[in-house]
């Protein structure tokens, strides 16, 4: 009887990012809007790559990160204490199993909106 190889493991972890974002022509962010945030879920063998991977995904899609902050892999978020819904759970599960950067939300940023005014 052959045996057949084990599949490795991936070395791939899902990290959360929150990105933060200026405009740029096509961004697809509303009429109005001064910039946004992205909470994204990307696959990398370690957070500094799920950085750059995020980081050139969004420049070839006309959009302009400025700022990006990791909130660590799935394990590292529970063990800070953090609530992970089925759908973020589910997203994360995809966007490991897709070796892929995942735009979770989009929340865009209107002058004012710091003191609680309207546009």
């Amino acid at each position: 009887m052959t045996d057949k190889p084990k599949k490795k493991s991936s070395r791939q972890k899902v990290y959360t990012l929150l990105v933060q974002i200026g405009r740029k022509e096509g961004d697809g962010l509303p009429k109005g809007a001064t910039g946004g945030a992205l909470m994204v879920y990307a696959s990398g063998v370690d957070e500094a790559e799920a950085v750059r991977e995020t980081v050139a995904v969004l420049k070839t899609a006309d959009v302009a990160p400025l700022d990006v902050t990791g909130y660590g892999t799935r394990d590292e978020r529970i063990a800070q204490g953090h609530d992970i819904s089925d759908e973020e759970d589910a997203l994360m599960q995809r966007a490991l199993e897709e070796n892929a950067v995942i735009v979770a939300q989009m929340t865009p940023f209107f002058d004012g909106e710091e003191s609680g005014e309207q546009p």
